[in-house]
Parts: structure tokens; sequence; C-alpha cells
């Protein structure tokens, strides 16, 4: 229970009389006479009016005479005769144009209930579509309340004897309506009202000694009894959902509040109460006050006086009275056009218009009550800039008061409207740390804040070394509830040395480089940090290896050497991380590690000879280094088994065919190293004969000169001629290399016999005993070949003067033929036969068994085609220019090859071209003539 004395007043409405419409000169019909000079500028409305109701646009009233009048918010009133007696009761629907009404059109008889259609017209009045009467039965009774469903299904009417009739059914029409009695009792019914929630509508009665309510749409209508105590005439209301549709009962020492099945709660105002009514979430209560004192402002100069009501407007839900008047003699309170509407015994309308909410909030700063006006904001429905801009306002008053606590939560509340900044610098101070602190935790909470309010925050919690809220900051159960940017967090707990916190972060929220840096140089921790790297995905492990290998590799060599190998073979994350160790590995590219070794030889050579038996496929970098540091170490190696166990390494890394490809790589490493054996068998892979020859001169090792030069002269002849040049040049005794080389070069034919004398010739050593033997056997071999030449020029020439003779025996002589058997069948000859003049004969039918052609010999066709084809191959091939220069420059006796093409012809043309005409024609006919022979084509039979 709550006095209301205990509330604080507020003029949150402007009162004033209501005035006649412009154009009106004078009072109403039925106005009752003004008096003063203004009097006339005011409404006034007919005199006798005794109910009042409001709704659809329209005041109602009825009056004494039956009349029902309307007054529009033009103020233009207008009426109608509804009754011949008296208008006891009005009801208007709000939903509907319906209105319904109680009244006398006898006396003695009992009244009567009529509906209006307002919407329609009989005659120029309101359509009336239902007439009955109101008693419940025979016996005659005075209505004391009504009220009808918005539903238009639904009307109860209240008796002065106790009972109320519940009129079920479509209230407009006859047919569809039944009533019947639902409540009878001993006391004077007061109030009724109807309560729908949901499918279900409940009827508040009140009497006045109980309140109870029914289940009107159900079949049995059960009851139940809320109270045991009531009220008075027209003081009960239902209220609007804002205070869940109660049911006010405004008794003489309380107000109190139902639901439909129990009792709400209750509020102390004192003064007997004359009229409730429910507006716009206030109560308004008009009361007799009997102890009004004379100061107060609400009292006339005849405080004795008991006409003088008081009119308070209650706000249930701040607790507080928005306004309180005081009239004379009040008939009654409406609510229209968003305003209250008084009407006064003298027919004056008072009008009580609500200050705009801006307004009535700055009448509670102005007194600073921020507190109400927040509540108010809120029951108005104020938007949350309007919020915040009051809990701003509050919190700066409490801050200029020194109620820094309070300010802040004021300041919290305006989160996310608010500019932080305005509050962070009231903040600032050292001394209001834990102010600054609890605004930033609430600016976090809300995923407001930015880098700048993260850092801000940590810097509080570092500077009070609270190290509990911190972790309580940092330490959130997953990804979604993080209400800060995590790398700034991680920086600043870094900067301020808290590296346990900033760990934490970095690890939970997979900031890898952050927690290597704080691991690697803040903390030194190399082990843990290699760890770390161990248990990141593949692509993570491999950048963050090459940036901090070489710290790694300093300090822990041998781990973090495993860990490469690793992962450039079958890298799979640690037991440890989130890998999956059924996943198929990856495997880094080894060669971009090799700069990680580069003060750590013993390492490097591990993982390269690593790379090397396990990956046999690995980058041809791994290889390059891995010789060059087998060369490194057999270069400055002293102890000779070592170095010769280095040595077979290095050859075997050479032989392993790594270095096809970049063979020259592979011999400049050998020959910066001075690594002969390596050197020479690139030379050898690379078919480098004269380099190997050179190479062995340089080191004047004569007898692998020699040994190079027969295993290899056979592919590159000029070797035996290099050799020879070298040997030739040197001044010490190298007879018997010299005569080993002559050798050769005699019996290869590789050289000629001049050329050779001027080539030892250069030897100032040399004597003609050193060429003897080779000059001796040259010129015989040059004089057993002269003579075979003359013999075979004999041959030739002997041959040539036979031919000649038959040829001109062919010119001169006859040809006799004697042969007197065939030269195929071996058969004496019989006519006909054939004979040629190379002496054969045939007989005919053999000839033609035989024979390829007619003007051809059978038997001596065969060698005279090898002749013919000589000849045309010699006679196609004596243009061949190129191909003479290149048989001439590649073979070792030029003298044979010109020859060769001396007697195929190819130089006649040449020498025919100096020939006078004569001598061509002559020549001409001697070579037809010699093709004649050859063929001996002329056929004889």
């Amino acid at each position: 229970m709550a006095a209301y004395l205990q509330w604080r007043r507020f003029v949150f409405f402007d009162k004033e009389l209501v005035k006649e419409p412009l154009g009106n000169d004078g009072a109403a019909s039925g106005a009752a006479p003004a008096s003063g000079p203004s009097a006339s500028k005011f409404l006034c409305l007919p005199p006798g009016i005794t109910v009042c109701d409001s709704g659809r646009g329209s005041l109602v009233f009825g009056d004494m005479e039956g009349q029902i009048w309307f007054l529009p918010r033009s103020l233009q009133l207008t009426g109608f005769q509804a009754y011949k007696l008296r208008v006891t009761h009005l009801y208007q629907l709000k939903q509907h144009n319906i209105l319904a009404s109680v009244g006398e059109d006898e006396e003695g008889i009992n009244p009567l209930v009529k509906i209006w259609n307002l919407e329609k017209r009989d005659g120029g009045n309101p359509l009336c579509t239902r007439i009955f009467p109101a008693i419940p039965g025979a016996e005659p009774t005075v209505v004391s309340c009504l009220t009808v469903h918005e539903n238009l299904n639904f009307m109860a009417i209240g008796f002065t004897d106790g009972s109320v009739t519940l009129n079920k059914g479509d209230i407009t029409r006859d047919r569809h309506s039944k009533t019947q009695i639902l409540h009878k009792g001993n006391y004077p019914v007061t109030g009724l009202a109807f309560r729908q929630a949901g499918k279900t509508t409940h009827l508040f009665v009140v009497t006045t000694e109980n309140v109870q309510s029914y289940i009107v749409s159900g079949k049995d209508y059960p009851r139940v009894e809320l109270d045991t105590h009531g009220c008075g005439l027209r003081c009960s209301a239902l209220s609007d959902p804002s205070q869940d549709l109660q049911f006010i009962v405004a008794g003489d020492e309380c107000v109190y509040l139902y639901q439909p099945d129990e009792r709400g709660p209750c509020f102390a105002f004192e003064g007997h109460k004359l009229i409730a009514h429910w507006f716009r979430g206030y109560l308004v209560i008009v009361s007799r006050d009997r102890k009004v004192s004379p100061k107060s402002e609400f009292t006339s100069r005849d405080s004795q006086s008991s006409d003088k009501q008081i009119l308070n407007i209650y706000d249930l839900c701040n607790k507080f009275i928005a306004y309180s008047t005081v009239f004379e003699d009040v008939v009654d309170v409406l609510a229209e056009w968003g305003s209250l509407y008084v009407l006064t015994r003298d027919g004056r309308v008072h009008a009580l218009q609500e200050k705009d909410t801006q307004t009535k909030l700055e009448m509670l700063f102005k007194k600073n009550l921020f507190e109400m006006a927040i509540n108010l904001a809120k029951s108005q429905h104020l938007d949350s800039d309007g919020l915040a801009q009051i809990f701003m306002q509050y919190g700066d008053h409490l801050y200029s008061k020194g109620n820094h606590d309070g300010a802040v939560q004021q300041y919290i509340r305006t989160i996310g409207k608010l500019e932080p900044s305005y509050v962070i610098r009231k903040f600032l101070d050292a001394q209001r740390i834990h102010n600054l602190t609890a605004y930033l935790q609430t600016l976090h909470r809300q995923s407001l804040a930015n880098a700048d309010h993260t850092t801000l925050l940590l810097n509080c919690y570092t500077k009070l070394k609270d190290s509990s809220k911190l972790e309580e900051f940092i330490k959130t159960k997953s990804e979604s509830e993080v209400h800060f940017d995590v790398e700034t967090a991680i920086k600043v707990l870094r900067q301020a040395g808290y590296y346990s916190h900033a760990l934490y972060l970095a690890e939970n929220h997979a900031h890898h480089e952050w927690y290597l840096k704080i691991q690697l140089e803040d903390i030194k921790n190399y082990q843990e940090a290699l760890r770390y790297i161990g248990k990141l995905p593949f692509e993570q492990a491999e950048s963050n290896m090459k940036r901090y290998g070489k710290i790694l590799m300093h300090h822990i060599p041998e781990q973090t050497t495993e860990l490469l190998k690793g992962l450039c073979t079958d890298y799979r994350p640690s037991l440890e991380g989130r890998g999956d160790r059924e996943a198929p590995g990856c495997r880094a590219n080894s060669e971009e590690f090799i700069p990680i070794f580069a003060n750590n030889p013993r390492e490097l050579k591990a993982f390269l000879e690593h790379m090397s038996e396990v990956q046999p496929d690995s980058p041809q970098g791994i290889y390059d280094t891995l010789l060059e540091l087998r060369l490194q170490n057999w270069a400055h190696e002293e102890e000779p088994q070592v170095k010769e166990k280095l040595h077979a390494e290095a050859i075997s890394l050479l032989k392993s065919g790594r270095f096809c490809d970049v063979f020259d790589k592979a011999l400049v490493l050998c020959q910066m190293h001075d690594f002969q054996d390596g050197v020479l068998y690139l030379y050898e892979q690379g078919k480098l004969f004269q380099q190997i020859v050179q190479y062995h001169m340089q080191h004047e090792q004569y007898r692998q000169v020699l040994a190079v030069c027969e295993r290899h002269g056979a592919q590159e002849p000029s070797l035996w001629e290099q050799a020879l040049s070298y040997f030739a040049r040197k001044e010490e005794d190298c007879k018997q290399y010299v005569a080993a080389v002559l050798k050769h070069i005699e019996g290869k034919n590789l050289m000629p016999p001049l050329l050779v004398v001027q080539t030892l010739a250069h030897n100032s050593t040399a004597t003609l005993s050193v060429i003897r033997d080779y000059l001796v056997q040259k010129l015989q071999k040059q004089s057993q070949q002269i003579a075979q030449d003359e013999l075979r020029v004999r041959r030739y020439r002997e041959e040539t003067t036979r031919i000649r003779q038959e040829i001109q025996e062919l010119k001169a002589s006859p040809k006799i033929f004697q042969k007197t058997k065939c030269s195929i069948c071996n058969s004496a000859l019989e006519l006909p036969s054939v004979h040629f003049l190379c002496g054969h004969s045939f007989h005919q039918h053999c000839f033609e068994s035989y024979s390829e052609s007619d003007a051809d010999c059978p038997t001596c066709l065969p060698e005279n085609r090898k002749v013919m084809d000589m000849i045309r191959a010699q006679e196609q091939k004596r243009d061949l220019h190129d191909q003479f220069q290149h048989q001439l420059k590649c073979s070792n006796d030029s003298f044979s090859v010109i020859a060769d093409y001396f007697g195929r012809g190819v130089f006649n043309k040449l020498t025919l071209l100096t020939d006078p005409p004569t001598a061509r024609l002559t020549a001409s006919l001697e070579a037809g003539l010699q093709r004649d022979l050859l063929v001996h084509a002329r056929r004889g039979t």
C-alpha cells in the first residue's frame, strides 16, 4: 500500500475552458444564461445533463428532458428526442458507431433499453434498432449501471436491487439476443466492466459491499468473489493494457486493482471518491475532501464549502500525481480527442490537455528528478536516443555532485548512443580509474569498444595491478564471447610486461606471430617456441620457420634441424596441435631453408644428407649445397684418413647423376676447391676430351696425356695432333712420348708427313733420329703406293689400247658370226637366229624367252647395266659442290678425293669450256662410240 501524500505533484496538464466555435454569436439552444462580459465566449451545455459518455469522435450527453446531445470536435451541438421523460444511462461503443441508452418514456413504467445505430437515420434522427425493457423480472427496479462488450455480443445491466442481467447474442437485434439474470444480491450494483483475454470474456461486478467476476464466455458462468468491500456509483473503471486491463475500484480509503481471479495492488488515496476514470495510462479520481487546508492552492476562499471537489490524475506506474485541481460540482469526466473533458453543473466544459513529453521531462530536469524522468520516458515509450539523453543529463548531475559511482552507472546506460569519449574524458583522473574501468568493461561487453578503448581498459587493469579482473576479461570461453580487439590487447599486455596473459590470448586466438614474438624476443623460451611451431598447420609452420628459423638454429640447433627435416619430408602437426594425424602429410621446399644453416655447417650437412637419402627428388639446390659443403670439408681437412673419406663422398655424390643438368655449376665448385678428380670426372662426363688433355698438359702429366689420347683418340683424332704439338714444345727429352704419338699418327694416317716435320721442328731437343723411323716407313709406304699406281696405270693403258682396236675393227672390218651354238641353251643354232656384235648368238625362241628388250644382248645386259648406272651416277654427282667440299675437308687423303671426282667427270665442264667447237664435237662422238662398245647394242639376225 502506498500513500498518495508521499507522491510528488506535477502540473503535466493544461487547464482551459472550452470556447464556442468562431461565428457562433450566442449560447447554444437551451443554454443557461451567462453572466459577465466574457461569458459568451465559452461553450455552455444545456441544463439538466444527467449522464455523459464519449467515443467515436463525439461527447454524448443525456438530460432530464429525454434528449441525447452530441458534441463533435467542431463543437456544433446537436441532439434528438430519445425518450419522453428522461435519459438515465448512456454507453457509447468505441469500435462501433453504436449507442446504448437507458431511459423512461412514462412515469411508473419500467425503464427501456434502446440501441441506436448512429450511422443510419430515421426521419433525421439516429435509427433505433432495438427496444426492450431493462428490468430482470416482474418487480420494478431502478437501473444503476450499464456496459456493452465491443464485439456487440454481450450487454450487462446492473440494478439497485443487486441483480445483473446479461444480454447474450447480437445486442442490436431481438431475434439473435437472449437475456438472463446473471447475478442476484442484496446490495446495489455500482459498476460493471467486460474484460477480454484471448477467447475468454470476464465480467466484473462491483456493488457497495463486494467485488466479483464472472466468466460469461462459457456455459455455467463461474463466479469468483474478489473482495468484500465495494464502491459507489461511477467509482470503478477498467484500465488499459499498460496496467494489464485490471478492474479499478475506488473506495473512500483506498483504490484497489483486480485481476479476474485475484486482487492486485492497492493505493491509499484518501477522500470520498465521486468519479473514477482511466485515461491513457492515468487514473483520474474526482473526490470530495473536507480536510483541504485553507492555504492549499486547491481550495477556494470558502474552505468549508461541500461543493468543492478535487480532481487528481495519478500515474500509477511512476508513482506521482500528474495533475491536481479543484472544481465545483463535477458532473462527469470524459476522454476524447486525446484530452480530458470535465463537465461541471453550470454547463461549462473544462479541457485538460496533457503536455508533451519533452515539456514534462524539462520540468523534471529543473527539479533534478532524473529517476522519475527516466521512468516517465519509459512509460511514454520514448525512443532510445531520448532515454540516452536523460541518462547523460542524470550522469552529469551526479558527477557535478561528486557522486562518481552513480554517475558512471548512468553513463553506462548511454552506451551505444553517447560518444564514449565524452565519458572517458571525465574519468581520466587517476582517482577515478575504478569508474573508468567499470564503464570500459560494459563498453566491451556490448561489443562497442574499439582498439583505443581496449588499450585504455587494459592499461587500467595494469595500473591497478588487478590480475584477477584482467584474467576474467581476457579468458573467455568461446570466440563469440570476445568483445575486444585481440591483437590490440596482446600489444598492450606485452608492453606492460604481462607476458603470460599476452601468450594466453595469442595462443587461444591463433595469433601465432605474436605468440612467437613474445616467446623469442621477450621470454627467450626457444624450446617452447619450437614446440608451438611444431603443432601449427603446415602453411603457418612453414612461414614461421622461415621467419624465426635463424634465431632457433642459433640457440637450439639440433631440435630445429629435426623439425626442419620433418617439415621438408612428411610434415604432420604434433599430437598437441589440432592437426589430423591420419591426414596426408605435406612437405616444404627444402632448398628455401638452406640460409637458416648459415652459421651451422654441421647441422646443414646432417639436414642435406637426410634430404638426399629420404627424398631423392629433392630440389637441385640441396645437392649443389651438399657438394659444396663436402668439397669445403675436404679442402680444409688435414687428417689423411678423414680426407680420403671426404674425397670418396664427394666423388660418390658427383657420380650420383644429380649434376647432369647443372654440369657447369658442379665444375665450377670442383675448380674452386681444386678437386682434380672431380674436375676430370666432369670433363669426361661432358665429353670435353680437349679439356682433359689440356688439364694433364698443364700439370705435365705425360703418361696421362697419352692415356687420354689412347682412350678417346678414336672419337676425337685431333687429340693426337694436340699431343704431338705439346710434346714438340717441351724442352726436356720427350723422345719416347713423341715416338709413341708418331707411331699412332702413322698407323692411323692422321697427319701429313710435312706437317709432322714442321711440328717437331719447334722442339729444340728433337733430332732427325726421332722421326727417322717414321719417315722411313712413310717413304716406304709411298713407294709401294707409287708402284701399285704405276701398275694400275699400265693395265688401264693396255685395256684402253685394246678397246680402241676393237672400235677400229668395228668401224673398218666386217663382223663374221661363227657361233654354232645358242649362248642360252647351248644347242646347235637353227634358223631363225639372232646375233649380236658382242659375239653372242641365240635361237629366236630362246632370245624372245630370255631377253628384256630387242636391242640388248641377254648375256651382256647385267654387266652393261652396271656400267650405265655408274655413268649416270657420275653425271648426277658432277654438280655436288657441297658434298665435294665436305669430303675434301673431312678426308685424311685429300688427293684421293680430288682424283675420285676427276674420275667422275666433275671437272669436265671446266675443261670443255676452253675447247673449240670442233673439239667438243669430236669428244661427244667418241663418248657415244664408247657407249656403243660397252653396250654392243647392234642387233643382227
